[in-house]
């Protein structure tokens, strides 16, 4: 199984002309969204509100093959997120937080053996819930793989100090984290990203996959670093993009029947990363984080 552990929101897709698309969202959401329609056995920890848009957020999940026993329904209002495009298609985002329902996520339930728990972004920012995510991840159970996508939001941070803070904890107790270029910017400001990233092996993480968007990611292992290149699309937008890269690396995982003890394996890690970009590849062609289906990718994309 793998849980994933975060934040479900809307996402007020802005266009370069002014109009404005309410798209369902949130990085983990997506990422579970993504792994239920890859195949792999999942289920979202997050909380999600009564309302009408947290009514549309679980029933996606549902769709999508994804298990909502672990979802918290509160009674306020959704989380939202203002995502502006660029004439590229980069997205800039600014989040409606205040009393609303992501951060109010309070239990995690223990992960069992063999488990994988994925989390990060908001999910370590928004309070109470980047105290209960920062518990789960560091107290976790022997034999779980903990991956966490670092996925900085700095428009929403309000003390960096701490923040950095509590990454470095989280990294120090994961097996595999992804990190952007843009997230050891501001991690790291002067830091070349490679140099940031091996600092992340040094802390304690068995593997960083370091992502540079349209040029592809870097696999790092102790004594190892090895670079995949990204697909080449024609990019409609980028929202998701990086959620679907995570849910294609943790399927693949689990499909190949690779476990815990294999998080420092470079060869599996390199495979699982091009497979990885496949499925972003999928995505950043699309209209918003519109993950793919198994059946939309070749059928060798699992060994």
């Amino acid at each position: 199984m793998i849980t994933v552990i975060g934040e479900a929101l809307v996402d007020l897709v802005i266009q370069p002309d002014g109009t404005v698309d309410a798209k369902l969202g949130g990085a983990p959401f997506n990422t579970a969204r993504a792994c239920g329609r890859l195949g792999a056995p999942v289920r979202f920890v997050g909380a999600i509100s009564v309302d009408r848009f947290g009514t549309m957020l679980a029933d996606q999940l549902v769709a999508d093959g994804v298990d909502t026993s672990a979802i918290a329904r509160v009674a306020v209002p959704t989380t939202l997120a203002a995502a502006e495009l660029d004439g590229a298609g980069a997205a800039t985002y600014r989040f409606y937080i205040c009393g609303t329902s992501a951060p109010m996520l309070a239990t995690v339930p223990a992960a069992a053996p063999g488990e994988l728990v994925f989390a990060g972004g908001l999910g370590l920012v928004l309070e109470p819930m980047a105290g209960v995510v920062e518990a789960a991840l560091c107290d976790r159970a022997a034999g779980t793989l903990v991956m966490v996508d670092v996925n900085c939001r700095p428009s929403i941070v309000v003390d960096r100090g701490e923040y950095v803070a509590r990454v470095g904890r989280v990294v120090s107790r994961a097996d595999i984290v992804k990190v952007s270029d843009e997230d050891l910017a501001y991690i790291s400001p002067g830091a070349a990203p490679i140099d940031a990233a091996r600092s992340m092996l040094e802390q304690g993480a068995s593997a960083v996959l370091l992502t540079r968007g349209g040029e592809g990611a870097s696999v790092l292992t102790r004594g190892r670093e090895t670079v995949v290149p990204a697909d080449v699309v024609d990019v409609v937008d980028t929202i998701g993009a990086g959620d679907s890269f995570g849910a294609g690396f943790l399927s693949w995982w689990v499909a190949s029947g690779l476990g815990p003890g294999d998080a420092g394996d470079h060869r599996s890690l390199v495979e699982a990363v091009r497979a990885a970009t496949q499925v972003a590849g999928v995505v950043v062609g699309r209209r918003g984080a519109d993950p793919p289906w198994r059946s939309e990718l070749p059928p060798d994309w699992l060994p």
